[in-house]
């Protein structure tokens, strides 16, 4: 699947993450933001646009209601982040840890979660479309309530990823992994897995297949 990738210039003006403090409205355009540390923070309708984030800390922070327009982050730390209500637009995560990351209620499209740590993140009643998680961990992720259009998880770690009301009707799950995962048998119609994943899902339905 082809998603549209982040319109970033090649000339950006460099700053720190605290900078923002200083700025009319709380938006960087156009910047490249490193090694920056910004946690235990709130700041409310942040607006991020073709701007490259590498090396920056936002550990417990709350961003709610954040804008992002063609932005990449690389090896940044989100964890236990406020990220709810959030607009993302061709954007991309890579090597990046977003552990415990509040979600919710986000519309996702053209988005890229590239070798990067989602476990636990909650992403329920979020909208998602041209969204790949490509060598993501999702373990107990909660993907509660989504709606999923063109969305690929490849080589993922699924374990005990939870998609209650969500269906995976055209969604490709063969590549990943995972040894429980929770889901109702009408969500999973549909949905592409591989020969052993499909013995996987007989057994929780107490079905017993013969080799």
């Amino acid at each position: 699947m082809k998603i549209d990738t982040p319109k970033i210039p090649n000339d950006l003006t460099e700053r720190k993450f605290p900078d923002i403090y200083y700025a009319e409205d709380p938006e960087f355009e156009m910047c490249m933001i490193t090694d920056s540390e910004f946690t235990n923070e709130a700041l409310d309708r942040l607006r991020l646009y073709k701007t490259i984030i590498r090396n920056c800390n936002f550990t417990n922070t709350d961003f709610s209601r954040i804008d992002l327009t063609d932005v990449r982050f690389e090896n940044c730390d989100l964890s236990n982040t406020n990220l709810s209500n959030a607009s993302m637009n061709r954007v991309e995560f890579h090597n990046c840890k977003l552990l415990g990351n509040n979600l919710t209620e986000s519309y996702i499209g053209n988005t890229r979660f590239e070798q990067s740590i989602l476990n636990m993140v909650m992403f329920g009643n979020s909208k998602f479309e041209k969204v790949i998680f490509d060598s993501a961990s999702l373990k107990s992720a909660d993907l509660y309530d989504c709606k999923f259009k063109k969305v690929e998880f490849l080589s993922c770690n699924l374990n005990g990823a939870s998609f209650e009301e969500t269906s995976l009707n055209g969604i490709d799950i063969s590549s990943s992994n995972f040894d429980s995962l929770i889901v109702s048998i009408e969500n999973l119609k549909g949905c592409k897995v591989s020969a052993p994943q499909a013995i996987q899902f007989a057994s929780l339905l107490g079905l017993k297949v013969q080799e």
